[in-house]
């Protein structure tokens, strides 16, 4: 009955030039560029449709909480290994997809899409569009599943969602080093190069932390290898939570924080402001002015990465570092094929869009 809802809503605004902001549990209302439109409501849309653990994929409705959803796998012994940022308990897993965000895993597991089968997704035309599946081998042309990972709703309303999942490691093994910037990274490059079951790195203030898992056996050995002071747990849970939440004391009472994605063998960059170092060197968060955006855009992208103005109060910097002229044809185009009228989130991903 919703998608019924969802079709007429979605062709009178088409009709109208109205603009609609698709919204399920509003956790990341602050993320991307200010969201504009009527609010098209997924909430209610919930629901597993299918789940077989043997299979190792789920499959939900849009409006499903992301805790009811990990609650399921965790029944069974699984989670999604990516990791998802929940950012509040409204959390859903369709505002998962459509942000495209990930956790502490990311670096050893993948990304969002990378765990992605298949969708259904309703377009600008209210046609109910079928993508993917739900294997890994499915896809003939472009993988539309997994372009909508990070779309941030430009390209349609996300009905369902087909998602890999994995088992939970066996064991886990946080461990602590006191050192500074330039040795971590040193340190975090040395073991990616190792066959080491590394899920989890993070360096702040003096103070490194890589997680270990899988095997008991394979844990244990990497321990001993590797050295360093044990972590409590708990301790470690709430370290490696803070992290993916964002609670963690560096992020608190901070009203502008850049995110940095960089190759993970780029040496310290001075930016002024603070860092905190994940994913082995990879994506790096910074506190500073939005005011220094186009400085520090410009090394960023000289290391051969780029910038996310990831909060702020003011926007005007743009959110998303400026796609090159022919990038942006082809967004402009998907975007167009899509949404004809443009009436999904327009402007929440690139002002042009």
């Amino acid at each position: 009955m919703l998608r019924a809802e969802f079709m007429d809503r979605i062709r009178s605004a088409a009709a109208n030039k109205t603009a609609l902001c698709i919204q399920g549990g509003g956790t990341k209302n602050w993320y991307g560029q200010t969201p504009r439109g009527e609010i098209l409501d997924t909430a209610k849309h919930t629901g597993i449709i299918d789940y077989d653990p043997t299979e190792l994929v789920i499959t939900a409705r849009s409006g499903t909480l992301l805790s009811e959803l990990q609650s399921t796998l965790a029944e069974q012994g699984q989670m999604l290994a990516f990791e998802p940022p929940a950012f509040g308990a409204q959390a859903t897993i369709g505002g998962v997809i459509a942000a495209g965000l990930s956790g502490p895993r990311r670096a050893s597991a993948g990304s969002v899409r990378d765990f992605v089968l298949g969708a259904v997704l309703i377009n600008g035309r209210a046609e109910r569009l079928v993508f993917g599946g739900q294997v890994m081998k499915n896809v003939a042309g472009y993988d539309v599943s997994r372009l909508l990972c990070g779309s941030m709703g430009l390209l349609g309303l996300l009905t369902d969602i087909s998602i890999k999942v994995l088992p939970v490691p066996r064991s886990e093994i946080t461990l602590g080093f006191d050192m500074g910037q330039e040795s971590a990274l040193a340190t975090m490059n040395s073991w990616a190069g190792k066959p080491l079951p590394v899920s989890a790195t993070s360096w702040n203030n003096g103070q490194l932390m890589v997680r270990l898992s899988g095997s008991e056996a394979a844990t244990h050995a990497a321990q001993l290898q590797l050295g360093g002071t044990a972590v409590n747990p708990a301790e470690a849970a709430r370290h490696w939570a803070s992290l993916r939440e964002q609670t963690h004391a560096f992020f608190t009472d901070q009203p502008v924080l850049w995110r940095l994605s960089l190759p993970a063998t780029t040496p310290i960059l001075d930016l002024g402001g603070h860092q905190l170092i994940e994913w082995g060197g990879a994506q790096r968060w910074l506190t500073g002015p939005a005011s220094a955006a186009i400085q520090l855009r410009q090394t960023v992208q000289e290391a051969g990465g780029h910038a996310t103005l990831f909060k702020s109060p003011d926007k005007s910097a743009t959110v998303f570092q400026t796609l090159p002229a022919p990038l942006l044809k082809i967004h402009q185009r998907l975007k167009a094929e899509f949404d004809p009228a443009g009436i999904f989130n327009p402007g929440r991903l690139y002002p042009e869009l």
